[in-house]
């Protein structure tokens, strides 16, 4: 039995999937919240199995409140709800140890295959999502990851890990400038312009899973 918590604003929404979950024997859902905050409160109440987080909620989204859920209880499985495909939700969940992002316009045997891909300990993403994201990274420029130095592809690594440059530089044994001079040199190598971005090409080339994000 998969215990579930739901986190949506709008009773009605909560009702819908309320209903759509009943149908499952192995599904049970044991709480609800209407906001970030009252999720968080929730999760600590009850330890449930996986939480359905609606993005858009009132005094704590549900991004933040997935990073607070998975900071203190790392074992719970979180689920994004959105209506919205902007491909920052989906980095920002990914960072804040979120393992499913679902549209709510998708049927709800998408949304029951996600419960249970991520109860198992699997990623998903709605494949609406997953096709953006292709289309987006196979428009994009060869990578420039060959002209980075070995110390810059480690420095690199332990960046799109999640580590601040004061830990790489303790890690490496080198100097906090040191640090800030290889993330310099490997954003304008790279063509990149955020954190998000290194992130992104990280995960796109194979040098980090999306599961080493959640550091």
């Amino acid at each position: 039995m998969i215990r579930i918590v739901i986190a949506d604003d709008h009773a009605i929404v909560r009702d819908g999937i309320k209903r759509i979950l009943a149908e499952q024997s192995d599904l049970q859902v044991v709480g609800e919240a209407t906001n970030g905050e009252n999720a968080v409160s929730i999760v600590n109440e009850l330890k449930p199995d996986l939480v359905l987080l609606d993005i858009a909620m009132p005094i704590m989204n549900g991004i933040e409140a997935a990073r607070r859920i998975h900071a203190t209880n790392p074992q719970v499985q979180l689920i994004l709800l959105t209506q919205s495909d902007l491909e920052e939700h989906l980095w920002n969940g990914l960072r804040s140890g979120v393992s499913g992002y679902v549209l709510k316009e998708s049927a709800s045997a998408e949304l029951i295959f996600a419960i249970g891909a991520v109860a198992e300990g699997q990623s998903y993403l709605s494949p609406s999502m997953t096709k953006s994201l292709i289309s987006e990274h196979t428009t994009r420029g060869t990578t420039k990851q060959d002209e980075l130095t070995p110390r810059e592809q480690e420095v690199f690594k332990l960046l799109a890990e999640g580590y601040s440059n004061q830990a790489i530089a303790e890690k490496l044994f080198i100097s906090l400038k040191t640090v800030q001079t290889h993330r310099a040199h490997i954003m304008e190598k790279l063509d990149l312009s955020s954190p998000t971005d290194l992130v992104k090409y990280a995960i796109r080339k194979g040098i980090i899973s999306i599961e080493e994000t959640k550091r």
